[in-house]
């Protein structure tokens, strides 16, 4: 009996064993979990794609220059006696004005020897002019009827006379002309670039007192990014000096004046490019740079670096965005049946704030402005502000309410409707219902 109670227990063991992975295998767990959502990931602001007719604005840089510049020089020697209040640096003046005056001691003298020479000279001559008329009666007297020669009559010794004559009058303009250089004047009106002499220095001959400028305008040369060349009317000069004007204003602006900016014009385009840079240079012109009812507050100051935007074509239909839409410089999203679409794109133009698309983007899409992380072309996404669809019920869920419907006889409908009222019926026995 023992041995048959053995037998019997591993025996039973098994059998429910066998029994239990029967049930299992023809009875799986379903999965609850639904098929994938159709609910947006994402909700991002996007904007519509227009064409628009845009002016093209030019970002460049260059230093200022003086349009004329040269170096004021002592044409004569002596000791410098009188100063300018305005000969010092950055000092304005006027065409005309004295701005050094040398001792004229000595030239005064030098005046006065050539004037003495010159009343020598003249009664030189007036005294030659006699003798040479007396000669003439005195050939005549003596009854000779033969044409008298030059020497006879003195020419060479008049001729001789007027020659020292012109000498003196030479010499007394050359020392009234060191005199008058004596006093060193503004060749046009201008600046003091630099101060090189103070009072009571001696100068030789052929000395720079200082280094001026003219002040009527400066000039601002600027380079051109090869990719923007199409993009200017440049101002170009032939052979046959017909020059193809353009009205190009340029705006210059400076870190070193706040809020100050001055308004000039590109006045010509350099004629070679340049060897360093390998870049086209043009050069723009501000007219009357220290006029301050023309540019009010500080005065523009000459090797100032200064920022330009200088105006370009204006191009019709073209797609414009902000830089900010653009990812690595060289895509950008968009939205096309709420799914996120990721689009290379090639940008024609482009400065500090917007990007003139050539390739890649169409009037009419949806660009995506909402900055955005790690993303995938083809998540599903949302517009902001657009209605949402209704969330549609789940694959497995439709299935279960088929079989459950087919089990008690009814329809899928009849099915929802029962479960409607059975989710309505604890609202319809609450005592807020009972009391009505």
């Amino acid at each position: 009996m023992s041995k048959v109670k053995k037998w019997l227990i591993p025996l039973a063991i098994l059998v429910i064993t066998l029994v239990i992975a029967k049930l299992i295998f023809d009875n799986p767990p379903e999965s609850k979990r639904g098929g994938p959502s159709g609910a947006s990931q994402l909700t991002v602001e996007v904007t519509q794609l227009k064409p628009e007719q845009y002016t093209v604005v030019v970002d460049t840089f260059g230093t200022v220059q003086p349009r004329t510049q040269n170096a004021l020089v002592a044409q004569v020697s002596g000791q410098i006696i009188e100063v300018n209040p305005q000969f010092k640096n950055g000092g304005f003046f006027s065409k005309g004005d004295v701005l050094l005056t040398l001792d004229q001691r000595d030239y005064l003298a030098d005046v006065k020897i050539a004037e003495a020479g010159l009343l020598s000279a003249e009664q030189a001559l007036l005294e030659e002019k006699a003798n040479a008329k007396q000669a003439k009666i005195d050939w005549e007297r003596l009854g000779n009827n033969a044409e008298p020669s030059d020497l006879v009559l003195r020419k060479p010794q008049l001729a001789a006379a007027q020659a020292s004559l012109l000498s003196a009058e030479a010499s007394l303009t050359i020392a009234k002309l060191a005199l008058e250089r004596t006093q060193i004047t503004a060749p046009y009106d201008g600046r003091i670039l630099e101060q090189l002499v103070d009072l009571g220095q001696v100068l030789s001959a052929n000395t720079k007192v200082a280094e001026i400028y003219s002040t009527d305008s400066v000039e601002i040369r600027l380079p051109i990014n090869n990719s923007d060349i199409d993009l200017v009317n440049f101002p170009e000069e032939y052979r046959d000096n017909n020059q193809r004007q353009s009205n190009i204003e340029a705006r210059f602006t400076s870190s070193l004046s706040n809020n100050q900016s001055w308004l000039g014009k590109v006045i010509r385009t350099e004629g070679a490019i340049d060897s360093n840079a390998q870049q086209l240079y043009i050069v723009a012109q501000i007219e009357d740079p220290y006029n301050p009812l023309l540019h009010p507050g500080p005065s523009i100051k000459i090797g100032q670096y200064v920022n330009a935007e200088v105006q370009g074509k204006t191009l019709a239909d073209a797609i414009v965005i902000d830089n900010s839409t653009i990812y690595q410089g060289s895509y950008v999203y968009v939205v096309e049946d709420s799914l996120l679409r990721r689009r290379d794109i090639s940008i024609r133009w482009q400065n500090s704030q917007k990007s003139i698309i050539e390739n890649g983007l169409n009037a009419g899409e949806f660009l995506v402005t909402t900055p955005l992380g790690q993303v995938s072309s083809g998540t599903r996404v949302s517009i902001a502000g657009e209605q949402q669809p209704r969330k549609k019920p789940s694959a497995d869920r439709e299935v279960k309410l088929q079989q459950m419907a087919k089990k008690m006889g009814v329809s899928v409908e009849e099915l929802r409707a029962k479960r409607g009222n059975k989710a309505a019926g604890p609202a319809a026995n609450s005592p807020q219902s009972s009391h009505q």
